[in-house]
């Protein structure tokens, strides 16, 4: 089975609640009057995020909640459940997707944008007549005389037939007036006298096209928030478009983190290489973000510090210093800068010390874990469904699979697993350290796997991992 059949015939689940209508963040975009709410007032229907510095407000929480120690600057982070930081950080960009403009993109540089407005018609299609097939076109009943030219796709309009004549005619020409049918080469022969004869049953109307068969001037061929594939490339083309409207590409910036990276050769004297700088620009490419920049800053907080306020990126994901070490400067630059932690960890392995914040009003940063593996944890947790709300991409369908084998759980924390897809079942893939990222690179999703671990044969949610589904040429470009 494939996966999209998997998908949409196996174990499919309700909509995530993250998740929320394409046509109201494109109503927002399009008109740039989304009501703006005020850094810091909560998610409608959930417990305010709690802002570094200040008193944390304890809504209702699992058992699971409860605060890590105290970072060194004395800051304890209350995680969030991974379930509910998804949803924090697909709510989180709201307002920000509301002010940003649609804009006008030429069919070459418009694939995988999203329809900022309807795709209508700008001609019927086909515009004219036109034969389906190489053969004749004929008048009447047979036999028919046969002109000496031909009609080729593209000329001028053809002289109109007479009852019994007949004239050749290309795929995807112009019809003459009065054809009462088009005669495929292979079902005709001639005779002795050069007369043309069928040689089967035809209709009338046979293997002609009428004009505005597909569509007529006007018509609405796909809505609002459809994401533009090679063949809506095709479709536009078709209808008459040069460029279309579409949702902006979110800019995204990444800071790298780190004096132990190397960038180029072999590990060696305490230094490794740097993972993340090469995985992920393309990532973010591949979740519909502008990629503008690359930056690296070492474990330098007055850098750290002037990288994050003279961004203007729409998104900055930064590598490491999330956490409470002597060089993890992340915190300490957020504080500098007044930003408003939305999420300060999460209960998910790998990947716990992750972190959402909203820097500015119309920016929002990602703190992903150094470790390889919690990056993508963080990746897809949180930078996930920031930029499918600023790109106006709809939240995917929820799935699960069952697990062939049994995989062991944290007591209290979401794991996610890089896993293959083996006919109808799902195999757990070793190397799944918060390290290591040989597991990921030959798996097809993560599975989400609950606190307390999964049995084999129980059903577990998937993340998609994008070039497993679009294919890595398509995903990257």
């Amino acid at each position: 089975m494939t996966r999209r059949g998997i998908r949409e015939g196996r174990d499919t689940q309700a909509p995530d609640a993250e998740g929320f209508d394409v046509e109201e963040v494109l109503a927002l975009v399009n008109d740039g009057k989304g009501p703006a709410r005020p850094a810091g007032d909560p998610v409608p229907g959930r417990t305010a995020a709690r802002t570094e510095g200040a008193a944390p407000t304890h809504g209702p929480r699992t058992r699971e909640a409860a605060a890590s120690p105290a970072d060194r600057h004395g800051h304890r982070h209350h995680a969030t459940p991974w379930p509910e930081a998804r949803t924090v950080a697909a709510h989180a960009a709201r307002s920000q997707a509301a002010r940003r403009a649609p804009v006008s993109v030429t069919l070459g540089d418009a694939l995988g944008l999203v329809l900022a407005g309807p795709l209508t018609a700008l001609t019927d299609l086909p515009s004219f007549d036109t034969s389906a097939m190489d053969g004749w076109a004929v008048a009447g009943p047979g036999p028919w005389r046969v002109r000496d030219e031909g009609v080729l796709a593209g000329s001028t309009a053809p002289e109109p037939l007479a009852d019994g004549e007949a004239v050749r005619i290309a795929t995807g020409a112009r019809i003459p007036p009065d054809t009462t049918a088009v005669l495929r080469s292979e079902h005709g022969r001639t005779d002795a006298q050069g007369r043309l004869h069928p040689t089967r049953d035809m209709s009338h109307g046979q293997d002609i096209r009428p004009r505005g068969q597909e569509c007529r001037s006007g018509d609405q061929l796909l809505p609002a928030g459809a994401v533009v594939t090679p063949a809506v490339l095709g479709l536009a083309a078709a209808a008459g478009y040069d460029t279309l409207s579409a949702v902006p590409r979110p800019r995204a910036e990444v800071l790298v983190l780190g004096d132990e990276l190397l960038t180029e050769g072999r590990p060696h004297d305490g230094l490794i290489r740097d993972a993340l700088g090469p995985m992920l620009p393309p990532w973010l490419r591949a979740l519909g973000a502008e990629v503008v920049a690359v930056r690296r800053i070492g474990d330098d907080e007055k850098a750290l510090h002037k990288a994050v306020s003279r961004s203007s990126a729409d998104l900055i994901l930064t590598t490491g210093g999330t956490a409470s070490g002597p060089v993890d400067h992340v915190h300490p630059v957020l504080r500098r800068v007044g930003a408003e932690l939305l999420v300060d960890g999460v209960q998910a392995r790998p990947g716990h010390p992750m972190l959402l914040a909203r820097t500015k009003d119309e920016q929002h940063l990602v703190g992903l874990p150094g470790n390889p593996l919690a990056a993508v944890s963080g990746l897809l947790t949180l930078a996930e469904p920031l930029l499918r709300t600023l790109s106006a991409r709809p939240a995917p369908e929820r799935y699960g699979m069952p697990l062939r084998d049994e995989v062991h759980g944290h007591p209290h924390d979401t794991r996610l697993v890089p896993v293959v897809l083996r006919g109808d079942h799902v195999v757990p893939l070793h190397y799944n350290g918060p390290a290591m990222l040989r597991g990921v690179a030959a798996a097809d999703a993560l599975a989400v796997v609950p606190p307390g671990g999964a049995r084999a044969g129980q059903r577990a949610e998937l993340l998609d991992l994008p070039w497993a589904t679009a294919g890595v040429a398509a995903c990257f470009t």
